[in-house]
């Protein structure tokens, strides 16, 4: 491990494990005490990511069996193809344990410790530790890898970061302009693929690119009593924990901006090595992919529902920003009491000072849309699947009490979703709004990738607010009973409570504009209907 480039990676032990322990172990992970991704992997739901293409970028790659000895006794883990950089990977060279464990947390088939997606395609790239590497050379690297597949890969796992003091800008400084950040916003959205970053973590870290706008930034959780359910300690800790000027713009988003979306379990976590010995790992390196994977089974789901023509389903299921919105809408903040008031959540989620999420800012201020520490908390791979599975629906029509839209929205002109049936007194919404920041390729040579010698234009973010309103509100302004009104962020979420039973609607305004007239988004919502 080089001090230039640095993997996220932390408290790594090679230690086997025995099987009770391997089987508690992977019931916390990928059973209902972990992300509860199992269960989509059984009858009546079969999903494993089948046919799906997702990707990987690390300074190293894992091992390709039957191309590499490293893991010559081991076909745990099957790969579509393995890259340096752009070009063909060397065989016997760049291989890397830390990237074959975050491989494993994607693809692994080890019937005893499979992976959240072992029927997915992983193509994977690694961009060479040598000193002339750089964020040109990621970029081409992720660049590559979206290429892949015919141009249709999912989501793409950055399990890798770069340091402020390696930025060739002076004074270099969390505040989005770094090349390999504007790359991931420029790729999000030019290629519509989910970057899954693992969040900055420990001082002194890989911010590089966790100020992304784009993407979904993924903090990690430890146990308590069994169940993820907890801030790890080794995260860093959220703006309002009282960052120094020094931190501020070094190891967090300039200006307020939250840079953690998601949080998954992350603290040892058992894998398999390239030798197929197990290894219990730790860190947001883990847990980042998880998210990465989960998107696999939405969209293999997605993909099944396209062919066979369901209503309520269209190719919108595949942006970027649906599946930013439905993993952050469908996260577990605060358990519920089995009255299904809180959504059916089956965990609270807590920060590193044990604070839940009712008594973050995020919940009280309506100008901040995601906690600090906990984003919008805790990724439930079936539940993204319950929120997912409900279908797409349009503005014009009454919408059921779950669902989720792609649409654009015009500068000063809103969108609104009646809910068709009433919310009950107490119950809570759950809605998020997804939108990118517009960053454009300066393609000097016109042959629409990026090349190196090139750049980005950052062309700013279009201001979006979203609305929970009573549905007889007579004015734009009245009626509004929650908000989510950040002038910063390119992500809106909701999470409140219905002060009376009754008609609602979810009002999506474009509030001001910076870049083009015209605004995609993604947007999913989660509410409890009176029976």
């Amino acid at each position: 491990m080089t001090k230039k480039l640095s993997w996220i990676i932390w408290g790594l032990s090679a230690s086997c494990l025995s099987a009770p322990v391997l089987a508690s172990a992977l019931q916390t992970f990928l059973g209902n005490n972990g992300i509860d991704a199992l269960k989509l992997h059984q009858p009546p739901y079969n999903l494993t990511g089948r046919k799906i293409a997702i990707g990987q970028v690390e300074i190293g790659r894992p091992g390709m069996f039957g191309w590499d000895k490293a893991v010559s006794k081991n076909r745990a883990i099957s790969l579509a193809a393995v890259f340096l950089r752009n070009g063909p990977a060397k065989s016997d060279s760049g291989v890397d344990s830390h990237a074959y464990n975050v491989a494993g947390v994607m693809v692994s088939q080890d019937k005893a410790v499979p992976g959240v997606a072992p029927g997915a395609r992983l193509y994977s790239s690694a961009v060479g530790s040598t000193k002339n590497m750089g964020q040109p050379e990621e970029c081409i690297s992720a660049q590559h890898i979206a290429l892949q597949n015919s141009g249709d890969v999912r989501a793409i796992n950055f399990s890798f970061g770069e340091s402020l003091n390696r930025d060739p800008r002076p004074e270099a400084i969390l505040d989005g302009k770094a090349l390999l950040t504007l790359c991931v916003d420029w790729s999000s959205r030019f290629h519509d693929v989910v970057y899954a970053i693992a969040g900055n973590q420990g001082k002194g870290g890989i911010p590089i690119p966790t100020d992304n706008f784009n993407g979904i930034n993924v903090a990690f959780s430890s146990r308590r009593g069994g169940i993820f359910n907890k801030v790890d300690v080794s995260n860093l800790a959220g703006a309002n924990q009282g960052v120094s000027g020094r931190l501020a713009g070094k190891e967090f988003n300039l200006g307020g901006r939250r840079a953690i979306s998601l949080v998954a379990p992350g603290n040892n976590i058992p894998l398999l090595n390239p030798d197929g010995k197990l290894n219990k790992v730790t860190g947001t390196s883990f847990a980042a992919p998880q998210v990465t994977a989960t998107v696999a089974l939405l969209q293999e789901f997605g993909d099944r529902q396209m062919r066979t023509k369901k209503p309520n389903w269209s190719i919108d299921g595949r942006r970027h920003q649906v599946m930013k919105a439905v993993l952050l809408n469908s996260a577990e903040k605060i358990q519920d009491s089995r009255d299904g008031l809180r959504l059916g959540m089956m965990r609270t989620l807590i920060d590193k000072q044990n604070q839940d999420w009712l008594a973050s800012d995020a919940y009280k201020d309506p100008t901040i849309p995601l906690d600090s520490q906990m984003g919008t908390g805790h990724l439930n791979a079936f539940r993204a699947y319950q929120q997912f599975s409900s279908g797409q629906w349009q503005p014009s029509v009454f919408v059921p009490a779950i669902g989720w839209d792609y649409r654009t929205v015009n500068a000063g002109a809103s969108a609104e979703y009646l809910l068709a049936k009433p919310l009950k007194q107490g119950s809570f919404v759950a809605v998020t709004l997804s939108w990118d920041r517009l960053v454009e390729l300066n393609d000097k040579n016109k042959n629409q990738q990026f090349d190196l010698g090139e750049n980005f234009s950052d062309r700013g973010l279009n201001n979006l607010d979203l609305y929970l309103v009573k549905t007889d509100a007579k004015n734009t302004d009245g009626g509004t009973v929650c908000a989510s009104i950040s002038p910063i962020d390119s992500v809106e979420h909701i999470f409140c409570p219905v002060p009376a039973t009754g008609n609602y609607k979810i009002r999506v305004q474009f509030r001001q504009q910076v870049n083009e007239a015209t605004q995609p988004y993604g947007l999913a919502w989660w509410s409890v209907p009176v029976n």
